[in-house]
Formats: structure tokens, sequence, C-alpha cells
């Protein structure tokens, strides 16, 4: 992870915090921050001293503000499917991680920056930020799966009311609409996000993964399907030594030490 230009990449034991650092253009993402940012998760996938990954944005102003105007406005047919599809893929990698990703929203969460966040496991935004995807106002539409991820967070008519209005929403209405996770005092932020990341860190990774993906997996699969894989993931954590272990704290009333094993 040496030789980033516009991340910062911080680590506190099993809690990796990425702090996307372009504050002078309230932390637009341009191409090569969203390939910063993929080598980054892939580092912190592969790491299995990382626990829990925390995602923000450098300054007080921006979590992201969305996509970088000056690479949008000269795309072609072709390159923008391409840009696309690559922000898809990145974005992916946030909400399948294998590991809790947590966005700390520090202030505006516009485009692709609310994309950004709405692939993360959970949303905690300071009492200040601002989410939306107005990419309609440009003459465009969310490219890195706004229409699809708002959709199933909100629901159908809240999206679209959203996406057609290009409207921001306060923190305070994103969390009504159940956009957000939490809400906190701008200055309690990042304590907020990391004490929600330590207290997942603290859990035992094998279930804590099978959870995301039977989550993540299940909601796009008929029901009785998702009951089923649900089932499996029991049985497949069921063999782990963390369940021995987890179940032998309880019985022995002690707080149970988790390998990830």
């Amino acid at each position: 992870m040496d030789n980033l230009e516009n991340l910062l990449v911080e680590r506190d034991g099993g809690i990796a915090t990425i702090t996307i650092n372009r504050p002078k253009v309230l932390n637009a993402l341009n191409t090569l921050t969203i390939e910063e940012l993929q080598r980054v998760l892939l580092s912190c996938r592969d790491d299995e001293s990382v626990r829990v990954v925390v995602i923000t944005g450098a300054g007080e102003k921006s979590f992201i503000a969305g996509a970088d105007i000056n690479e949008l406005s000269v795309q072609t047919p072709v390159g923008g499917r391409e840009h696309a599809i690559h922000g898809q893929q990145v974005f992916d990698l946030i909400e399948n991680l294998g590991k809790p990703v947590i966005a700390a929203i520090n202030g505006f969460a516009l485009g692709g920056g609310c994309e950004l966040a709405m692939a993360c496991t959970m949303r905690v935004a300071a009492d200040t930020a601002r989410l939306g995807q107005p990419e309609i106002n440009l003459g465009i539409i969310p490219g890195f799966a706004g229409t699809q991820r708002l959709a199933r967070l909100i629901g159908r008519g809240r999206a679209l009311e959203l996406l057609l209005t290009g409207e921001h929403v306060t923190a305070a209405d994103a969390h009504r609409l159940g956009l957000v996770n939490r809400v906190v005092p701008a200055a309690d932020l990042m304590a907020e996000a990391r004490t929600l990341a330590s207290t997942i860190a603290g859990k035992a990774p094998v279930a804590v993964r099978y959870i995301i993906d039977a989550v993540n997996r299940g909601l796009e699969m008929p029901f009785a399907e998702s009951q089923a894989y649900e089932a499996t993931l029991f049985g497949l954590v069921s063999t782990t030594d963390d369940m021995r272990e987890g179940t032998k704290a309880f019985l022995e009333k002690r707080k149970p030490d988790f390998k990830g094993k």
C-alpha cells in the first residue's frame, strides 16, 4: 500500500482506516483514486489481521462529493461504459469484501460518494452530512450501481424521487429513510465509527463473513433458496474452532478469544 497519491491508510489493531485524500476537490473520485482504492481493498481483504475497514473523507466538508467532473465531461459512450463497469467492480469489492466496511460520512456524500457509501456494510453519518444522487442535474444517471443499491436500501418510490429530482437529503432524513444506520455529532463521528468497528472486530471473523455473505447473496435469491444457503453456511461455521471457542466461553462465563479459524 505504498506510493498512494489520493488515499491515506492507517492501522489500529484489526481496524484499517482508508481516507479519501483530495480535500481541494471535495474528495471527488477520479480514475486514479478508484484504482488506488481497489488496490488497498484487495490488500485489506487478503490480510487476515484486518478485521474491519473504515472509509472516510479528508477534511470537514466532504466524504466524497461525487465523480471528477473534468473526467466525466469528456467521456465517450465506450469509455463511459468501461468507467462505470470498473467503478461497479470496485464497489462490489467493498460490498463483498468478506469483512465489514463502515462508511464514516463526514460531509457531502453525493453521486459516486453516495454510491460508495451504499456499497459499505454500514453507514455512520455526521449530523452535518448530506447525501444524494444529483447526476440528473448533469444530464446523466448514476453509473456505479446507484440506481440499484438505493432502491434496495430505501425502496423503489423513495429512490426514484431522489434519483429524478437530484435533491440532497440531510443526515437525519437519510436515517429516517434507512439510508444510514446512525447519525452522530460531527465531532464524534470517527470515535463512533471506530467504536462500532472495534465491537465487530472482536467477533468471530468467519461468522462475520458468513453473515455478510448470507445477507448479500440471500437478498438476490428466492426465499426458500436463501434459507437453504443460510443452512449450508450454518453447517460450515459449525466446524470452526471459533464456534467451539464461542460456545465454550459462554458456558464458562468468560469472553471468547476468536482466532478466525
